[in-house]
């Protein structure tokens, strides 16, 4: 029988996760390096479950009241409906801050404003990718603020933060690419020796964040991967994340190596990632601009950028370079949205004939996301996961 068979899925992944030693509870999830290989395996396992339990039509909620908070300082479309999505699938209300219609305008502080937010809340979501060197850096300052709160009995539970993206990574992002290499591979452990190139690609515009490379050169090369990590010369990423990537994969196993052009990172890979990003150098110039209003400053600097940028249209995924990968047929994938030649624009990241033919699978690594946002909070809030995933799949309450 079907019900039995899922029933059957369902123990084998609880079982798995009661092995894992966690610290999660009552914790944030802000950086994968961060977390421990454990940590990351039970994201995984927990989304991929909640997917299961979505796809079979039975409920997985797990609070009977309680808000989330999401704080968006940049424009989102996919991770700002897997929040929505993924909060109330777990019973949570949802609340956006606005900042502009907050006292934060009135020169209220983060402080305040964090634990004004937090009375009854479980989980804040925030997106802050727009300034380098501010966006991890507020959501830790957020954190500490609840700690404070919660440590001195203002708040009678300390809510959990989520990095929804930030200057750094893009953990439900990359989180969510690892669960697609995962169903493509077959399981964590096919990851191994597999090629993945993530490289830059042309974009007709600029000021594109960092946090998504990062993210997947600091998480692949947890898993044994081959990375290969190309730009053209001038668009570094931060120096400390190319660092954590070496690290990684000496003691993961796999490798790690950067190349100046894209058919050196696409020969053999059996996935590739082309995205654009502005350079680190130019981020660190637009952060100084935008703290300090120079909207001149902020022109001359588009203007410099999208004519460098002109300089590497060749830059594009395209047949001919699809060709140069493993038997020719290596896994796109693209964190959306795309600049897609030909559509959304004359020039840009990837052919319209590539991006076609992988359109659905970029789908389906973007749904993962609310599976991987639900996975985050459950584990962040729940004591025991094991024990409430039993009595979640006991109940077996269908959606309705």
């Amino acid at each position: 029988m079907p019900e039995r068979r899922i029933r059957k899925g369902h123990l084998a992944a609880i079982n798995e996760l009661k092995k894992l030693k966690l610290k999660l509870y009552n914790n944030d999830f802000l950086l994968t390096w961060d977390r421990s290989d454990d940590e990351l395996r039970s994201i995984v396992l927990v989304a991929e479950l909640f997917k299961e339990l979505h796809r079979a039509g039975i409920s997985f909620r797990t609070f009977d009241t309680g808000l989330a908070i999401s704080i968006f300082r940049d424009k989102s479309t996919r991770t700002r409906f897997s929040f929505a999505s993924a909060v109330n699938a777990l019973g949570l209300g949802l609340s956006e801050l606005d900042e502009e219609k907050s006292q934060i305008s009135h020169g209220e502080t983060v402080r305040e404003t964090a634990n004004m937010i937090s009375f009854l809340t479980e989980t804040i979501g925030i997106r802050d990718d727009m300034y380098l060197g501010e966006g991890n850096k507020y959501m830790r300052e957020v954190a500490s603020a609840v700690q404070d709160g919660f440590d001195n009995e203002v708040l009678h539970r300390r809510p959990s933060i989520i990095n929804l993206q930030c200057d750094i990574d893009h953990p439900t992002q990359t989180l969510a690419d690892l669960m697609q290499l995962t169903r493509y591979f077959g399981s964590l452990k096919n990851l191994r020796g597999k090629k993945i190139a993530m490289t830059w690609a042309y974009s007709p515009s600029y000021g594109k964040p960092l946090s998504v490379p990062q993210g997947i050169i600091g998480l692949m090369t947890r898993f044994g991967m081959n990375v290969s990590l190309a730009y053209p010369r001038g668009y570094d990423l931060i120096p400390e994340v190319i660092t954590l990537a070496k690290k990684n994969s000496a003691r993961n196993g796999g490798s790690f190596e950067i190349v100046d052009n894209m058919e050196d990172a696409f020969d053999r890979a059996d996935v590739v990632y082309p995205k654009s990003w502005a350079p680190y150098l130019v981020m660190q110039r637009r952060t100084e601009f935008l703290h300090n209003g120079d909207e001149n400053g902020l022109v001359a600097l588009e203007k410099e950028c999208l004519a460098n940028n002109a300089r590497y249209k060749s830059w594009e995924c395209d047949e001919r370079k699809m060709r140069l990968t493993a038997k020719g047929k290596a896994l796109y994938m693209h964190c959306l949205p795309a600049d897609i030649s030909g559509v959304s624009c004359e020039q840009g990241e990837v052919s319209k004939k590539v991006f076609e033919k992988y359109r659905l699978a970029t789908y389906a690594e973007a749904g993962y996301k609310p599976f991987v946002i639900a996975a985050m909070i459950f584990l962040t809030r729940v004591q025991d996961p094991a024990k409430r995933l039993q009595q979640i799949i006991r109940k077996n309450s269908s959606r309705g």
